[in-house]
């Protein structure tokens, strides 16, 4: 009987290509089908929540993948802890309805984007340093927009094969946690490649002054990618929750 199971794992995804495997790439999803297929003596093959980027970091991923028989999950997480490198660390492995689907199936994701106004050694790899100056109010004033539209079509990367662009934002907005740091965080059922880093990008925008609230709703409403701001770089990204 085949059975189902889910990992909660977390990963720093500097030295990885993404989650999603790659043929000329190393990548999280790949590592661990490679490490649980050496522990259970046949090809596994996992599926995420999500398909983070280059990069990208997840505190919180959940994955699963089907096995016929009986697996004792504590110890299987004990040895694909000792299998894998330092930087992919699994947190627990459980039995799961068979009908759970770590990807459809989750209700809700959040992502954090973390910068810093001023140059600091220790965030240089986990949050983007930004030199000029930004207006927060206007930025959340902005980030309130993302509410109340489903359309997200100006935030998704071109030419990716998705089926629809419609997302449900529910929360979106910047919290300072010191005197020179912030984090953007952002929830919704799904999201779209490359959709969180776009719309930093864009907010950045609004909050040095080169967008307007009017200028913002545009983007959206226009749903070109060509539109919208720069992609920030992935190193300052973090998913922090899914739920299900």
């Amino acid at each position: 009987m085949v059975k189902r199971y889910f990992i909660w794992l977390s990963y720093d995804g500097t030295n990885y290509h993404g989650w999603q495997v790659q043929p000329n790439g190393v990548s999280v999803q790949g590592e661990l089908q490679r490490v649980l297929s050496t522990l259970l003596r046949q090809d596994i093959s996992i599926t995420g929540a999500g398909r983070t980027d280059a990069g990208v970091h997840a505190r919180v991923m959940a994955a699963h993948f089907d096995h016929y028989g009986e697996i004792d999950c504590k110890q299987l997480a004990y040895k694909m802890n000792r299998m894998l490198a330092g930087d992919i660390v699994i947190d627990r492995i459980e039995e799961v309805s068979p009908e759970l689907h770590a990807r459809f199936s989750a209700t809700e994701r959040t992502y954090h984007y973390y910068i810093h106004t001023r140059k600091n050694p220790f965030l240089r790899h986990y949050s983007c340093e930004i030199h000029y100056p930004l207006d927060f109010e206007k930025m959340n004033e902005a980030g309130r927009i993302l509410t109340t539209y489903k359309d997200f079509g100006a935030f998704c990367k071109a030419h990716s094969d998705v089926k629809t662009t419609l997302c449900n934002v529910t929360r979106a907005e910047w919290i300072q946690t010191g005197e020179t740091t912030w984090y953007f965080v952002i929830t919704a059922n799904r999201f779209l490649r490359n959709m969180v880093r776009a719309v930093v990008g864009t907010l950045v925008d609004v909050g040095r002054g080169r967008l307007t609230i009017e200028d913002f709703r545009k983007v959206i409403e226009g749903k070109k990618r060509t539109e919208a701001g720069d992609s920030m770089p992935g190193n300052a990204l973090f998913l922090e929750v899914v739920r299900y």
